[in-house]
C-alpha cells in the first residue's frame, strides 16, 4: 500500500511538473492572473461554477478572496454560483439543470464581471449554457479544464488546459491554479506585487 500511496503522489507531480514545463500555458494563468487584477481596479467581481469537486473548487476559490488568501486586507468580490440552495433547486426545478448556473449569470452577472467554469472534462453542459449567457452580458469567459479542452475550450475567451486526463490529477492543479490566481491577486491590490526579477 505504501508504494500505491508513493505513485499516486508522483502521479500528482509529474502533472504540476508538466504545467510547470509548458510556457505557453504558464503565460495563460499570468494572462488571467493581469486580468484579474485589472478587473478588481474597476470594481467588478469574479464569479465561478463547477459541478461536484469542480464546486467544491469554485467555492474555496471564491472564498480565498472574499476572506483572504495570505494577509489581512479589504474582501475582495466573488460569487461562487455553487453555494445557494434555493437558487439551485428553484432553477432546477423550473427550468432544468443545465441552466441552474446561466440563469443566476443572467440576473448577477454584470458586464466586465470575470466568470470562470471549472470542469475536469469541459464538456458540462451548464457550464456551456453559462458562457452563452456571460457573453450576452459582457462577460470575460474562462474555461478551467483538463484533458482535451472539450466544448468550453473552444466557447470560451481564454481557457486553461491542465495536461493530464486523469480526473483527480485534474482537480489538484485546478486548485493550485486557483491558489497561484488567489495570491497574485491580492499582492498586486494589497501587497508589495509581485517580484520580477530574483535578486542575484
Amino acid at each position: 500500500m505504501k508504494e500505491y500511496i508513493k505513485d499516486q503522489i508522483k502521479k500528482s507531480y509529474e502533472t504540476k511538473q508538466a504545467i510547470y514545463e509548458n510556457d505557453a500555458l504558464i503565460s495563460k494563468i499570468e494572462e488571467l492572473a493581469k486580468k484579474c487584477v485589472e478587473l478588481y481596479q474597476t470594481n467588478k467581481k469574479t464569479i465561478l461554477a463547477g459541478n461536484g469537486g469542480s464546486a467544491a473548487d469554485a467555492q474555496h476559490i471564491a472564498a480565498e478572496l472574499v476572506g483572504r488568501y495570505g494577509f489581512d486586507r479589504a474582501s475582495i468580490p466573488s460569487l461562487a454560483l455553487t453555494t445557494d440552495t434555493s437558487n439551485l433547486t428553484a432553477i432546477g426545478n423550473d427550468y432544468g439543470y443545465d441552466y441552474i448556473f446561466s440563469r443566476q449569470l443572467e440576473g448577477m452577472g454584470q458586464e466586465g464581471d470575470i466568470f470562470i467554469g471549472i470542469s475536469t472534462s469541459g464538456n458540462s453542459i451548464n457550464l456551456l449554457k453559462a458562457f452563452e449567457s456571460a457573453k450576452k452580458k459582457g462577460i470575460y469567459t474562462v474555461a478551467l479544464t483538463g484533458k482535451d479542452g472539450g466544448q468550453m475550450a473552444k466557447d470560451a475567451d481564454m481557457a486553461i488546459v491542465v495536461p493530464s486526463n486523469s480526473t483527480p490529477r485534474i482537480q489538484e492543479s485546478h486548485i493550485l491554479i486557483g491558489h497561484i490566481l488567489c495570491d497574485i491577486i491580492e499582492q498586486e491590490i494589497f501587497g508589495d506585487g509581485i517580484k520580477t526579477t530574483i535578486d542575484a
